[in-house]
């Protein structure tokens, strides 16, 4: 099927990032195309803890935060591999909430909004000729003054354009996997925990419906050292920390199978691809322990807009549009990510990572600054 429409702007993947701008760009008067691959609702690997900072934010869109009683988490527990406890105050603070209700919730009022929404639809190209891009996917050829890119930690189109950290080698900040579970658990709402062990940290914290969002990241090695067995890994390495340990043993597992994502990469990338600009974990991958991921999705989706709506003003070129997105996303983000890297080499589970929680406690000054560099302030 060919459309003979031109919309303003397409976009690659409807997660967070996705939604949020189709929401703002369509809200602001433009015609907007998003290609989803899966059907909602559906699950992702995602720790779904949100920075307050994104409260306003998603109120704004028109989410419906304040009737869903939702658990505020106002502190944050850490422990090494052997399962030593070290406590710390979120001076800003989050709340808990599934991908599954959220991002339904956004394509439900993105559909108000006049988005067209393909679901259930894989982009198989994107080309960029005569300042038009031209999308090809599994439900037609469709055609966009401007494309955004927001199709997550890694995808067919990072492999087919060669993006840089797909041809990095192995190393401490990519190969990783993702695992994620739905857990009835007797853990405190008001507090994120996240669990050390051998190469990997393992978060639990409550979300909606007296249910706890359980994710854990580790190596691809791992796995391999299993046999390749999820059950196998989290019973020979997992458990080793006793508090872990426990959470598997006695928790209530709401799913079948669990979630998995592999490939996963916390190298450095770009904001703008082949005239695209990228969104989300598709321009730039926040590590899990610093559980900022989402916000610094939805946040990115207001700076390209802002920069998107000029150009589509005729206000400024498109070069310029993506000079002043790569330099607004650089500056609101650059400096997490950097300290979010520097955190992520010393944790694992070795005696670095418990060093650093020692010296993290000893020093709260310190501490504050760590977490609050991983956060931004409401937008």
């Amino acid at each position: 099927m060919s459309q003979s429409k031109i919309y303003h702007v397409a976009i690659v993947g409807g997660g967070l990032a996705g939604l949020c701008l189709s929401i703002q760009l369509s809200g602001a008067g433009y015609s907007v195309v998003l290609f989803e691959k899966e059907q909602y609702p559906f699950h992702k690997v995602c720790g779904e803890y949100i920075s307050l900072e994104s409260w306003g934010f998603l109120e704004r869109l028109g989410v419906p935060l304040g009737s869903w009683q939702l658990p505020v988490i106002k502190a944050f527990q850490v422990s090494d591999a052997e399962g030593k406890l070290y406590d710390f105050d979120l001076p800003l603070g989050g709340f808990g909430v599934s991908r599954y209700k959220l991002d339904e919730a956004l394509y439900q009022i993105a559909l108000q909004k006049g988005v067209t929404i393909l679901a259930g639809t894989k982009v198989t190209d994107v080309h960029f000729e005569n300042e038009l891009f031209n999308v090809s996917s599994t439900g037609g050829n469709f055609t966009a003054t401007i494309a955004a890119g927001s199709f997550g930690k890694r995808s067919n189109m990072d492999v087919k354009w060669h993006r840089a950290f797909v041809q990095q080698k192995a190393s401490k900040l990519n190969n990783y996997i993702g695992i994620k579970y739905h857990i009835r658990y007797p853990h405190p709402a008001g507090i994120i925990a996240l669990h050390n062990f051998k190469n990997g940290y393992c978060g639990i914290s409550k979300i909606e419906d007296d249910r706890y969002c359980l994710c854990y990241l580790t190596t691809a090695q791992n796995l391999q050292r299993c046999s390749n067995s999820i059950a196998q890994m989290e019973q020979e390495i997992l458990q080793q920390n006793p508090l872990l340990k426990n959470i598997f043993s006695n928790a209530t597992f709401l799913y079948k199978e669990p979630l998995a994502i592999s490939q996963v990469s916390f190298d450095k990338k770009e904001q703008v691809k082949n005239k695209m600009l990228m969104l989300g974990d598709a321009a730039g991958m926040i590590t899990p322990l610093c559980g900022n991921g989402m916000s610094m999705a939805m946040h990115g989706s207001k700076l390209a807009c802002e920069a998107m709506h000029l150009f589509l003003q005729k206000k400024i070129s498109r070069g310029q549009m993506e000079k002043n997105y790569t330099a607004a996303w650089k500056k609101q983000f650059g400096k997490r990510l950097w300290m979010g890297r520097q955190v992520q080499r010393v944790f694992g589970g070795n005696r670095t990572t418990s060093l650093f929680f020692k010296i993290m406690k000893t020093l709260p000054m310190l501490a504050r600054v760590v977490i609050r560099s991983t956060h931004g302030k409401p937008f």
